[in-house]
């Protein structure tokens, strides 16, 4: 389903930029936080993309170089083309590169003031659940056996238990692709 292509276009492409809006708002923690929320918008309610095609648009903004914003760009532009890349990024940047603007400024005037120091002691644990869920988003979207959800699990305990260097489990991750094991 594409919002270009309905009666009433400028009433979708307009709901997606505010929803885009207001996700930009929650995204505590960065654009990654918010994936879970994108990705049950785009697939799930509205249809306009597959999940494959959802993750794979993620994969791709996130190995461009760049923003983390990328993949958001890459989304808007399957969904609607430059028209919706352009609202999904306008959305994603201009509020939240006014909100943190108006944040700094607060935070130069009263650095120790009791709501800001709540407001940062509050803030890390819904964001460390939103880059939780965002990485469960995209575990169930790739993996569709065991044998990834294994490889996923086991580069998951590396990753946290050495310091091995994330590079080596990309290219192991690629040699169990290649050879067919997942």
């Amino acid at each position: 389903m594409n919002p270009e292509n309905h009666a009433g276009e400028s009433d979708g492409m307009l709901a997606m930029f505010f929803h885009f809006v207001l996700l930009s708002l929650m995204a505590v923690g960065g654009i990654n936080t918010v994936l879970p929320d994108i990705q049950r918008y785009v697939v799930e309610a509205n249809h306009w993309l597959t999940a494959k095609q959802f993750a794979d648009s993620y994969a791709l903004g996130q190995a461009s170089p760049g923003p983390n914003v990328m993949y958001v760009t890459l989304v808007g532009w399957l969904i609607a083309g430059w028209a919706g890349a352009l609202s999904v990024t306008v959305a994603m940047l201009v509020p939240t590169a006014l909100l943190t603007l108006l944040v700094v400024r607060l935070n130069a005037r009263a650095p120790d003031a009791p709501l800001g120091l709540a407001v940062r002691r509050g803030l890390a644990p819904i964001t460390l659940g939103l880059i939780l869920s965002s990485g469960w988003i995209l575990v169930n979207s790739v993996n569709h056996d065991w044998r990834g959800y294994a490889l996923t699990g086991v580069t998951a305990l590396l990753v946290l238990r050495t310091r091995l260097n994330p590079l080596w489990l990309i290219a192991g991750g690629a040699v169990a692709g290649v050879a067919g094991i997942v």
